[in-house]
């Protein structure tokens, strides 16, 4: 590397750690920042009492982008991930008892779907040519190719035409079938990226096509082993990082990033530097000392952010083989809690429990006979939910705990070896999240593509950003496209 050109990657995540592989790969001597004593970003761990629990994010889809950042020095995956089939992909269960095993198997799912939405099968096969169709065009086609004018946009417009873009993802499932439950089967997965089903653009249908194609994966040890194999791997490469040491000031010199500081007084040059911090922290705090990225950071933080969450991550005597790896509990109510949630502010009475049970798939993640889990909700973000969650949280805990007891464990509390909760403050303090959102901007079509924040910044030349705040959004494959994106500028421009 003697005389490469050198780039700096604040922040670790999946987004972060892609990126820094690319520009490894491609002979720029890359230096990632993490504020954290741990590299991952959202993806941190923790290990207590013999049980290992991720923050998440926990579904691991479409794993050829992630084989491509092995395959860019010759190398695979499999040499320090070893990658799981999830199998189903999630058991939905609603209150009055129904299951649906929802999967890619055609056999298994059309059983499903005939024993819970009868007539709906061919609505159904309607709705996944659908999807293929936005798949094609929203992932394959644009999914890591940067939006950097309007031009681009109009460009992509016609697709976005033909294809609805307007509607939001539960309109269109319901255009294309009947039953309720089957909607939110079909709908949900918008959640998983921060969107909410009723507004989010139905581009984001294609999380299905990408999900029965590619499968759905665990990766041994948790999602953290992935992190750390990314690491293995960036490092083999001659790749640098840094941990425990958040970076505090991004300055600049004209209309170029000359220098980045962290809070030890470390500082150091680099010819270009990518950020994979929240974008309001990026913009509002890292480079408060430049007048018009400070505006912009204003500007951004009137944008529509989504959700964060509330995670309740517990270990339990006893092992669970009829809990499957991924399980939606429905509560009673989709639109009414969706529109607390995004709309109202408020802290529903009832909840949706998104209910990870890595140990069945993986029993290395608890103690022999011990299981592993963690009860997630999505909760308001802290610009319309206002609480004390050091008051609130530790009774929405039990709350919790209490309805996965009443459905599917019912000696629970007897059972809790170890538990905690993690909030919206924490997103906040540990992830500089802006109010404490857990996915960044909200995925809706006027704050997509050329409207989300740009892969390379319009004025300070050699700053760039990655992750969920820019183009194509959250997610591990949106993270891992938007590194393919700004990958594809830095090189670019340092070549």
């Amino acid at each position: 590397m003697s005389g490469a050109r050198r780039a700096c990657v604040i922040g670790s995540g999946f987004g972060g750690l892609a990126l820094a592989i690319r520009l490894q790969s491609a002979g720029i001597a890359t230096t990632v920042i993490e504020a954290r004593d741990k590299p991952g970003g959202r993806a941190y761990f923790w290990e207590r009492d013999g049980f290992t629990f991720d923050a998440g994010p926990t579904v691991i889809t479409d794993p050829a982008c992630l084989e491509e950042l092995w395959a860019l020095s010759g190398r695979h995956i499999s040499e320090d991930v070893e990658l799981m089939p999830v199998m189903p992909f999630y058991r939905l269960n609603w209150p009055d008892g129904t299951n649906f095993d929802y999967s890619n198997d055609d056999g298994a799912l059309r059983a499903e779907i005939g024993r819970v939405a009868p007539g709906d099968w061919e609505g159904y096969l309607a709705f996944l040519r659908y999807a293929a169709g936005v798949y094609q065009e929203g992932y394959v086609k644009l999914g890591s190719v940067p939006f950097l004018d309007f031009a681009q946009m109009v460009k992509a417009a016609p697709a976005l035409i033909k294809h609805q873009a307007w509607r939001s993802v539960y309109s269109i499932v319901s255009s294309y079938v009947k039953s309720e439950k089957l909607r939110e089967a079909l709908s949900f997965h918008t959640l998983l990226v921060g969107g909410n089903p009723m507004t989010t653009s139905s581009i984001y249908a294609l999380i299905h096509k990408l999900e029965k194609d590619g499968g759905v994966w665990w990766a041994k040890g948790g999602t953290n082993r992935l992190i750390a194999g990314m690491v293995r791997l960036f490092e083999r490469l001659g790749g640098t990082i840094r941990l425990h040491d958040p970076v505090t000031a991004i300055h600049t010199f004209g209309d170029r990033v000359s220098e980045v500081e962290c809070q030890s007084g470390w500082r150091e040059r680099f010819e270009a530097v990518a950020s994979n911090a929240d974008i309001v922290h990026t913009y509002r705090d890292l480079l408060k000392d430049t007048p018009a990225a400070a505006a912009h950071g204003r500007k951004l933080a009137g944008k529509r952010f989504s959700p964060s969450l509330f995670v309740v991550h517990f270990g339990i005597e006893g092992t669970w083989p009829g809990i499957p790896h991924h399980m939606i509990l429905f509560g009673p109510r989709y639109k009414g809690l969706l529109d607390d949630i995004y709309g109202h502010g408020v802290l529903p009475h009832d909840f949706s429990i998104y209910l990870h049970h890595p140990s069945v798939t993986d029993p290395s993640v608890a103690p022999p006979g011990k299981s592993t889990f963690y009860a997630l909700i999505p909760v308001a973000h802290t610009g319309k939910l206002t609480i004390d969650w050091e008051q609130v949280g530790p009774l929405l805990e039990k709350r919790i705990l209490d309805e996965v007891g009443r459905r599917l464990i019912p000696d629970i509390h007897d059972r809790i070896v170890t538990k905690f909760h993690y909030a919206p403050r924490d997103f906040t303090l540990d992830l500089n999240a802006y109010m404490g959102s857990a996915f960044s901007l909200e995925p809706i079509l006027t704050q997509s593509a050329w409207f989300r924040g740009h892969n390379r910044d319009d004025r300070l030349r050699n700053l760039y950003l990655v992750g969920a705040g820019t183009h194509p959004g959250a997610g591990i494959p949106g993270v891992v496209g938007s590194a393919k994106a700004t990958a594809g500028l830095m090189l670019e421009d340092l070549s």
